[in-house]
């Protein structure tokens, strides 16, 4: 068992936006949804932009496609809605598609009385809301840590004054044992266990099922945390079935909207929690003391104030949750399965190695993948850019030069039929492989 307790580092840092406390208002909301059935598109960047007669021309390049583990491609309805004209926060039409993206979060994380959260900022942000809400100064937490993201997230913890220790995998692309988790927390009491579904960084796939009900039988008290930012919309996940008291997430992977939004959903006791804590919460944007009301209030098609809220890109948020529950979930995550076996029998087959260290716990949202043997990593990446395709370089700090990440969820996951952008990833991928020296084997796969 790899367990190691963390010192803190740095004090808290608290968000105060210079605007007006809370101030709930009067209107009722009369949006109703529409829906977005436009086929997506590839999309070429215009080549001139002109605001003005005396405006200077702005040139910009063909548009490369964006296949990295996020931000991912957009569907062009989702898009559109980030060109929208002004639209105040206390519209009523604002206000309904603001509620009704409330009311799709429950259902897609299948959080029938959870309390979901759409707050301006970035999937880190999900973890300042569970440091600053549910674990008091003092209190124990624990990370079951298979990447850099879990370093994060424990570092986030021990800010705000949480006392942060690791189960970290026995190998960068490995999982905890499930043993070592049940050990852990019946050695000590956690007031949480925060796990990474998908860690973005290794490309690693925990089993939240599984880890949910051997912690909650362990101990019972204890709040099971997740976080989902590589992994909603794309993986399984049933909050209420697998007993997980939070799910934080951001827009611009698997939901299929443009950065800038953190999204999170809190169960029924992860509230309570937060409702009966004994010292105030440690933040100030991320309370949910302020939070709460919001979204309480958005719900019922009534506006409310506490921060301005990322108008356009929560309309683009509803556009796309909107298509995501068009059709079936299970569909869905069984077709990011689809590519994901693809993608990845594809790169096995050329003779690559993945970064996962068992197939089983290889995420179905990215592929990450070591470089081979005498194939230099920016030269490679730069090849591939050159191609009008972008991937992404490693993450993880102790392995970060040796390996490479494809994304492949939301659009590119679902679409592919249409869009092809899986397939003319891995053509490019073999062609730039082939010009750095390396022939890769059974390349038939790719086309």
């Amino acid at each position: 068992m790899l367990l190691a307790a963390a010192g803190a580092r740095r004090l808290p840092l608290l968000f105060a936006p210079s605007r007006a406390a809370l101030a709930p208002l009067s209107a009722a909301a009369i949006a109703a949804p529409h829906a977005a059935t436009r086929t997506p598109t590839t999309r070429t960047a215009p080549t001139t932009m002109s605001l003005s007669s005396s405006a200077p021309v702005h040139q910009e390049s063909a548009h490369k496609l964006c296949m990295i583990p996020g931000p991912i491609e957009f569907h062009d309805d989702v898009l559109a809605q980030m060109a929208t004209p002004a639209t105040s926060h206390v519209d009523p039409s604002f206000i309904g598609e603001f509620g009704a993206s409330l009311e799709m979060l429950r259902k897609i994380f299948k959080s029938a009385k959870g309390q979901p959260f759409i707050v301006a900022g970035s999937g880190t942000l999900g973890w300042d809301m569970v440091a600053a809400n549910l674990v008091e100064p003092g209190e124990n937490a624990l990370v079951v840590n298979t990447g850099l993201f879990g370093d994060r997230f424990g570092e986030c913890l021990q800010v705000y004054g949480a006392k942060v220790t690791h189960l970290h995998a026995p190998a960068i692309g490995a999982i905890p044992a499930h043993d070592e988790v049940v050990k852990a927390v019946k050695a000590q009491k956690y007031k949480v266990v925060t796990i990474t579904h998908v860690d973005t960084s290794t490309g690693v796939l925990q089993d939240v099922k599984t880890l949910a009900k051997l912690i909650r039988d362990a101990s019972p008290s204890t709040l099971v945390i997740v976080d989902g930012v590589c992994s909603v919309g794309g993986e399984d996940l049933d909050m209420d079935a697998w007993g997980v008291d939070v799910v934080l997430t951001a827009s611009q992977k698997a939901l299929g909207c443009p950065p800038g939004l953190c999204v999170v959903v809190a169960s029924e006791r992860a509230m309570q929690s937060f409702q009966t804590r004994v010292a105030p919460p440690t933040a100030y944007y991320a309370s949910w003391a302020k939070w709460t009301p919001i979204m309480q209030a958005y719900e019922a098609r009534k506006p409310s104030y506490f921060a301005t809220p990322a108008v356009q890109t929560i309309k683009a948020l509803h556009t796309s949750l909107q298509q995501l529950v068009a059709k079936p979930l299970a569909e869905r995550y069984a077709q990011h399965v689809r590519i994901s076996d693809h993608v990845k029998q594809t790169v096995l087959g050329w003779g690559l190695k993945l970064v996962p260290t068992d197939y089983a716990h290889a995420a179905h949202t990215l592929t990450a993948v070591y470089y081979p043997e005498g194939v230099a990593g920016p030269a490679l990446l730069g090849a591939l850019s050159g191609k009008g395709v972008v991937v992404a370089g490693g993450l993880h700090p102790k392995i970060a030069p040796t390996y490479f990440r494809i994304g492949h969820m939301g659009l590119s996951a679902t679409h592919e039929a249409e869009l092809k952008h899986i397939e003319q990833t891995l053509k490019h991928l073999e062609s730039a492989l082939r010009e750095q020296g390396f022939a890769p084997k059974n390349a038939t796969k790719a086309k």
